[in-house]
């Protein structure tokens, strides 16, 4: 019975940041929602004490905002919050994406490839869930292959805080996404770094411009 360990606090406290983080991006608890941690506790099936260390972290990440002894709630999505986090998310794509490229392997770009015709598929079918899912998969192959974690940690930290604006933009048919997608992909299979690197400054662009909008 060696595999059979209590789990880990520091589990439940991922499990619930992750969870209640998920659930922000999603749309389940809408912007200025409030939220209790007793409440989310018993529909995790966790104790309070891991749910408060997730309410923490999310307000460190600017997913929930706190008043002490008067309300948790979700933060409403604001423009130039999302425009500060996609510039910083957008330059480490950028590194990563510079560094990557003399490193792809063939497979590495069909992986890429074959990430995109999932995300093609899903914002044709109105799929935002798999649309999101597979335009991670895509730009994650990059931040692998460039193995720098600093920049990882950070893409990982901001990323949520931009999720429900990029919802909206996925969930129309005329998303530019793919096509400069595909763009991405030839720089990085010719080993064209600069192009790739600009075609990644355009994928942020256009998400900053989205959150000009707002």
């Amino acid at each position: 019975m060696e595999a059979i360990r209590p789990v880990q606090r520091t589990l439940l406290r991922d499990r619930a940041y992750e969870s209640i983080r998920d659930a922000i991006v999603a749309g389940e608890l809408e912007p200025g929602a409030v939220v209790r941690d007793a409440e989310l506790a018993e529909r995790l099936g966790l104790s309070r004490a891991p749910v408060r260390e997730a309410f923490s972290r999310l307000v460190d990440e600017g997913l929930l905002e706190s008043k002490p002894q008067s309300y948790t709630r979700v933060t409403p999505v604001v423009g130039a919050d999302v425009r500060d986090a996609a510039a910083v998310v957008g330059s480490m794509h950028e590194l990563a994406t510079r560094v990557a490229v003399p490193r792809l392997f063939a497979a590495d770009v069909q992986a890429m490839r074959a990430a995109n015709e999932r995300f093609a598929a899903a914002v044709g079918a109105g799929d935002v869930e798999g649309a999101l899912r597979a335009d991670d998969e895509l730009h994650d192959v990059l931040v692998r292959v460039a193995g720098n974690h600093a920049a990882a940690a950070t893409i990982a930290r901001y990323t949520p805080l931009i999720r429900r604006l990029e919802r909206r933009r996925f969930g129309a048919s005329t998303c530019r996404s793919a096509g400069l997608h595909e763009q991405l992909i030839d720089a990085c299979a010719a080993r064209r770094a600069d192009e790739a690197v600009r075609v990644t400054a355009e994928i942020w662009r256009t998400l900053a411009d989205l959150a000009d909008g707002d």
